[in-house]
């Protein structure tokens, strides 16, 4: 299957488990949550008639009905902030014009404007489209293309290697697309807050939180604990009390480790083994070659 790939580069992305991933759901599925969205990947390549965007993330949802709006002219907009704050045009010149070559890449040359667009967009306090599109070009330029926050609700990512070349392009291009063809609705609550007491039999809640055993930048300050993990289980027991299907994303193990109360929790269900390793996402560990325990929990099947 040829799926959208997510122009959003979130720890622990399902893109490359779509195709282990989406068999495993139901055929017949109306409304589709997809409850901790995060860059999409699921959501928008799922079979539904109908498509929930959540996160509690709100510069996320923020960014994505951003790129609603501004749909086919998002790449246009990108462009001119580029031009506006020079920073570097791989697809148009070399890396030689700027004075970089490939292996070290542009950071040195994309430093200054990069770090005075990061400080014009965590100054601005208008809610405006064009300010969630420089979050975006910060996200290009930003460090391996990661969407981080401090406890202040700053953008804090220092500048990476790379920029808005042809791969990226063609990647936002095709999500954009995808964005406003699917047409979700898109919301911004905490799990726990959003209503599914008009969900039935015919729908789908999937689940893919913050995970217990990460040390993901989503758990750096106190993202996910263990009463958010119980909190969780609770909202999904509830669903399947009521007949409403789920599906839970999460590793048993990992690095070594178990995540004890999700073993225990998961007997009460099916639990689907998947094998992938997220290597791309383990750059800072010192094993890179520990395996995790991949797993699909569902009440259904």
């Amino acid at each position: 299957m040829d799926y959208t790939q997510s122009p959003l580069n979130y720890t622990g992305g399902k893109y490359k488990l779509l195709f282990q991933i989406l068999p495993n759901f139901p055929e017949d599925i109306h409304t589709f949550v997809d409850l901790f969205c995060g860059g999409c990947s699921v959501g928008l390549n799922v079979n539904a008639e109908h498509v929930v965007l959540n996160d509690i993330e709100p510069h996320l949802i923020s960014l994505l009905k951003a790129m609603r709006f501004v749909n086919s002219r998002c790449e246009e907009e990108i462009d001119s902030i580029i031009l506006r704050y020079g920073l570097s045009e791989s697809t148009k010149y070399s890396y030689e014009y700027y004075g970089c070559d490939g292996s070290k890449g542009l950071a040195s040359y994309n430093k200054e404007a990069f770090m005075k667009l990061r400080d014009d967009f965590n100054a601005m306090d208008t809610d405006t489209p064009y300010k969630w599109i420089m979050l975006y070009t910060l996200i290009i330029y930003g460090f391996n293309n990661q969407i981080r926050f401090n406890s202040k609700g700053e953008y804090n990512i220092s500048v990476g290697k790379r920029d808005f070349n042809s791969r990226m392009r063609s990647k936002l291009e095709s999500f954009v697309s995808r964005l406003n063809s699917v047409n979700p609705e898109i919301c911004n609550k905490d799990f726990r807050e959003f209503d599914t007491s008009n969900l039935t039999k015919d729908d789908l809640v999937y689940a893919d939180p913050p995970y217990l055993l990460s040390c993901a930048t989503y758990n750096e300050l106190g993202g996910w604990t263990e009463k958010d993990e119980k909190d969780l289980y609770g909202y999904l027991d509830n669903l399947n009390s009521r007949g409403v299907r789920f599906v839970l994303s999460n590793v048993l193990r990992s690095k070594g480790k178990e995540n004890i109360l999700l073993i225990e929790w998961s007997k009460n269900y099916k639990v689907i083994s998947l094998n992938f390793n997220y290597n791309n996402s383990s750059y800072h560990l010192k094993d890179k070659d520990s395996l995790n325990e991949e797993v699909l929990i569902v009440n259904y099947g």
